[in-house]
């Protein structure tokens, strides 16, 4: 059983727009497809971290997405994976007004935790867990570029115990590798390669070999 199951729910509050546009399917199938396509990602489920996500796009006659970025985030990872999930609904867009070449749309995602779980753990202030995050982002920062020079033959393989250490206070341990290995595989078979070889080579890049026949059969040169 994974350590960490939080629910996932969506609002989609009042998609802001110049020049109409509408999710084919209506509002109800886009909530649908983020119920389904969502990944929670991995800091914010530990620390229980919810919060509200405001993606904005802009939508092309031929359903197509462009400039595709966090209007209002977090600057934690909630941010990527609201980033992640709607560029996977290009060409499920339509503009519905005549005459508007371009819709400018802003999607607002709302991720909760689990209120079961998290009752008992302590609230952290947004800017707190924006610090813990970029605390965290270093410290990631450390181990993944120590890797990547060891796979490169640069690396001084005399801080090696020091990294391992790093590890174990990151808590990359099996079981994380796992969470992300199952993660992954969620956006592979939603057809997102893109964000499950992030995912696998995070893995490799943490010292881990558990992901390298994914890397090698998916990712080409990544």
């Amino acid at each position: 059983m994974r350590r960490f199951t939080l629910v996932i729910s969506f609002l989609v509050i009042a998609i802001m727009a110049s020049g109409q546009a509408i999710f084919k399917g209506g509002e109800g199938a886009l909530n649908t497809f983020l119920q389904k396509h969502i990944v929670y990602p991995e800091f914010s489920s530990r620390n229980c971290i919810g919060g509200i996500i405001y993606i904005s796009f802009k939508v092309q006659q031929d359903g197509s997405l462009k400039e595709i970025a966090v209007q209002k985030g977090m600057g934690i990872d909630l941010d990527d994976e609201a980033l992640r999930v709607v560029k996977l609904t290009r060409g499920m867009w339509s503009i519905s007004s005549p005459g508007i070449t371009e819709a400018r749309m802003v999607l607002p995602i709302r991720f909760s935790p689990d209120n079961n779980r998290c009752i008992s753990v302590n609230n952290i202030t947004r800017q707190q867990a924006v610090q813990a995050y970029q605390n965290r982002q270093e410290l990631e920062n450390a181990v993944t570029n120590y890797y990547k020079n060891k796979y490169a033959g640069k690396a001084d393989t005399t801080k090696e115990q020091e990294i391992i250490a790093l590890k174990q206070q990151l808590g990359f341990d099996d079981e994380l590798i796992g969470e992300l290995l199952q993660k992954a595989d969620a956006k592979q078979k939603q057809g997102d390669t893109d964000g499950a070889c992030e995912d696998w080579n995070f893995i490799r890049n943490i010292g881990s070999n558990r992901a390298d026949d994914f890397i090698a059969h998916y990712c080409g040169k990544q």
